[in-house]
């Protein structure tokens, strides 16, 4: 089976003109748009990787299933940080070449095709529904937590979750992950928690490195991985997004044949890049660093957005904030904010062409200037 056409308004040369406009700002254009990460990665990952850069699974064929010491790493993160016992649930690990290709994959991996149904939120990552389509099988966009919106609706084979939500924010409770799990065991699909904002978690204590709720958690998964996969990354949580480091936890049964048909196809982390991943994890300090660069930074974006008009809030976790646009369609409020030198994310990309995404990948200095910029807009002439 090969890969089925896929269609999508999730193209960021449509920005181009955007752009242009707002490079023609004097003092320079502001990039809120594309998540992208921004500030350095930690210096325990890049010792880490100098000293793997001549090591035998380097020079080698790195491991698929990732080295014991990165497998190890993984499961003291998943019980120190989510509360979560891998081995305890049956649970194993699948590293991944990032989370992006993890994501576009898994209906194809998971052996989902022509006449399934894959659920995924309404507004949501474009991947989810990217991967959907080439695997053949069809999508349909509900409120996932709402269960009754798709548990009858036949041929459901797969259920994503997305905790904190790319791009609302939106963070699920335990006992609403436990009620998807058990709606979807009950008709035989698979669920599929996107976690990778888990430790951005914006209502926690800053001095804590509490996480949201985990799929995998004994009280949401009934203390068996059985049908439940859970995603990860460290793109953002350690500025990792050029290392390629993410992974899936899960059902056993599941993830064990998922790691021999990448091995097959060479879907592999390169070994110098899973040692870095090992430090990543293992670095708790360097992540609770950068997770309050990003609090101080949606602050700000929040009040510049308010100043302006927008009816904004500090999104329950995740690292965007989610705003209606103030004229009811996205491209009317980005041509408008490419003229104060500022480009944002269309709402379209996501499912909802009224809204605009603004990240908080960019330098401070930049995040102020943007927020400095939106606050004139709101001002009298005169002011």
């Amino acid at each position: 089976m090969g890969f089925s056409p896929f269609s999508t308004p999730y193209d960021w040369s449509r920005l181009a003109a955007a752009k242009k406009a707002a490079a023609s700002h004097p003092d320079g254009m502001i990039d809120l748009s594309i998540g992208s990460p921004v500030d350095s990665v930690p210096s325990s990952v890049v010792a880490a990787l100098t000293e793997a850069a001549n090591a035998s699974n380097a020079y080698g064929y790195p491991v698929t299933r990732g080295t014991n010491a990165l497998r190890e790493s993984i499961v003291r993160w998943f019980h120190d940080l989510r509360g979560v016992d891998l081995d305890a649930i049956g649970a194993d690990i699948c590293p991944t070449v990032g989370s992006k290709e993890g994501v576009s994959l898994m209906a194809s991996l998971l052996g989902v095709g022509a006449g399934d149904v894959v659920v995924q939120p309404r507004i949501s990552y474009p991947t989810y529904e990217i991967g959907t389509q080439l695997a053949g099988a069809e999508t349909l966009k509900t409120d996932v937590a709402d269960v009754d919106s798709w548990v009858h609706v036949p041929g459901v084979k797969m259920v994503w979750v997305n905790s904190p939500s790319n791009p609302t924010g939106e963070v699920l409770s335990g006992p609403r992950l436990r009620r998807i799990v058990e709606a979807a065991r009950s008709i035989g699909a698979v669920i599929v928690s996107d976690e990778c904002y888990a430790l951005m978690d914006w209502s926690s204590d800053p001095r804590s490195m509490s996480a949201t709720a985990c799929v995998l958690d004994a009280d949401v998964c009934g203390g068996d991985a059985k049908d439940v996969l859970c995603l990860y990354s460290l793109s953002k949580q350690s500025n990792m997004a050029g290392y390629r480091t993410a992974l899936v936890a899960g059902d056993k049964r599941i993830v064990t044949p998922m790691i021999e048909t990448r091995k097959q196809i060479g879907q592999i982390i390169p070994g110098p890049s899973q040692a870095a991943m090992k430090a990543g994890l293992d670095d708790v300090g360097a992540v609770l660093e950068q997770r309050e660069r990003y609090r101080g930074r949606l602050k700000v974006l929040v009040e510049g957005l308010r100043a302006a008009g927008y009816a904004a809030h500090m999104p329950q976790g995740g690292l965007y904030v989610w705003v209606r646009a103030l004229s009811g369609d996205c491209w009317t409020d980005i041509d408008r904010l490419a003229r104060l030198g500022i480009v944002v994310s269309p709402g379209e990309f996501y499912g909802d062409r009224m809204c605009l995404r603004v990240s908080s990948t960019a330098p401070g200095a930049a995040v102020n200037a943007a927020a400095e910029r939106l606050a004139h807009i709101a001002r009298p002439a005169s002011a």
